[in-house]
């Protein structure tokens, strides 16, 4: 009877240990995050033991969990949904039912998943495309591209590109009714990494004409010289993305080597002759004070430059918008960003904020104080419904 009641014991102070998610008081509907969180949590650790054990990537075992969310094109009574392929990149399609006497907006959605994770097909995109088609009366492209550990960087870049390029032709926009004036573009998480980084690309692109009328950029990565930002502090072990998974997610994009990942994770991965970039992304300057409070800025340490010239990616603005300098941030369009409290990305977002609006750009920053990774597509709390609102209300006002 005493071993019953020890193991018993045993067994219920695991599973608290287990289920246990330290939350800031002003987070409402704690219980649903720690549900969530449950799950995610028992898929990383399969994830990680299977890899352990030799028998798959972590990714790639995520991955498969993640398949079941798919869903198919199912049109309903408001919107139409279709599969295509724009250049070569599978996308899915959403076009308003509603008669239209004018032409259409457009918006072009890139989602996230770190580069390793996530699709267009997933339910919680194709919930969020939908709403965005039918409240905005607008055409909604939400494109795949390749992903990590099998494709690295500048594939992922690449077919988002691509993609985007074959939306923005005249034939293509005339095909869908989109209004060439009024398109935009959007992407969370690794998707407004995308998002920031092609539409500077598309800057300077004398093949295309037509050009973006507003960038949304729903808590993006920007930059992953610094690994050690207040943000990064912070939310270290915040369980929607704690900083480890954030780092092996920068680390994928650019290379299956390991060795990255190492160095990211003591913030010692840039050589010395690229320290110059570091102006781009010093928070001691770039955040407000709220932010830094209780932090102190310490000059970085340097890495290897072996490691940097091997997989140069991170050092690439194209993997980096951050690093872009103020000439070509000047030209781009309206802007909207979200940011959240709780989540490691935090400090990416407004830097960029700061530096957009140093160069004259104008920008509209949506801080979450209560706000925590993933809210926009995770309808199920509260406060995603609040923000995903907040969003759509931005772009029919702006797009």
């Amino acid at each position: 009877m005493g071993r019953k009641i020890i193991l018993l014991l045993l067994v219920g102070i695991f599973t608290a240990y287990y289920v246990y998610t330290p939350l800031p008081d002003n987070i409402e509907e704690q219980w649903k995050i720690i549900g969530f969180t449950l799950i995610f949590k028992t898929i990383t650790n399969v994830a990680l033991v299977g890899e352990l054990l030799g028998i798959n990537h972590f990714m790639s075992t995520v991955v498969f969990f993640m398949s079941f969310q798919d869903v198919p094109p199912t049109s309903d009574e408001t919107v139409t949904v279709m599969d295509t392929t724009f250049s070569n990149v599978p996308v899915r399609v959403y076009i308003p039912k509603r008669k239209s006497e004018a032409l259409r907006r457009g918006l072009f959605y890139i989602h996230g998943g770190g580069w390793c994770l996530g699709s267009a097909t997933s339910s919680y995109y194709d919930t969020l495309s939908r709403r965005t088609a039918d409240r905005l009366d607008a055409v909604v492209i939400s494109t795949n591209y390749r992903l990590a550990p099998k494709y690295h960087f500048p594939n992922q870049f690449e077919d988002v590109y691509n993609a985007l390029k074959w939306f923005l032709r005249q034939d293509i926009l005339k095909g869908y009714g989109v209004d060439p004036k009024r398109i935009g573009i959007s992407g969370d998480s690794a998707g407004g990494n995308l998002a920031a980084a092609v539409t500077q690309q598309l800057i300077d692109d004398p093949a295309v004409e037509i050009k973006l009328k507003i960038q949304s950029l729903i808590y993006p990565a920007l930059q992953s010289l610094d690994m050690d930002l207040p943000s990064y502090r912070e939310n270290a072990h915040f369980s929607t993305l704690p900083r480890s998974l954030m780092v092996r997610f920068w680390s994928e994009y650019i290379t299956t080597d390991r060795s990255l990942e190492k160095a990211m994770l003591v913030n010692q991965h840039v050589p010395v002759e690229s320290s110059y970039l570091f102006k781009f992304v010093n928070w001691s300057s770039l955040l407000p004070e709220n932010f830094k409070k209780g932090h102190f800025y310490s000059n970085p340490t340097h890495g290897p430059s072996e490691l940097a010239r091997k997989y140069s990616g991170f050092l690439d603005v194209r993997a980096a918008p951050l690093l872009a300098d103020d000439n070509k941030l000047h030209s781009l369009p309206l802007t909207y960003v979200i940011t959240c409290q709780y989540d490691v990305l935090r400090d990416d977002g407004i830097m960029y904020v700061t530096r957009l609006r140093d160069a004259g750009v104008r920008v509209t920053h949506n801080h979450v104080e209560d706000g925590f990774h993933g809210i926009v597509t995770l309808p199920i709390f509260k406060i995603g419904q609040r923000v995903e609102n907040q969003y759509l209300s931005w772009l029919s006002e702006n797009l």
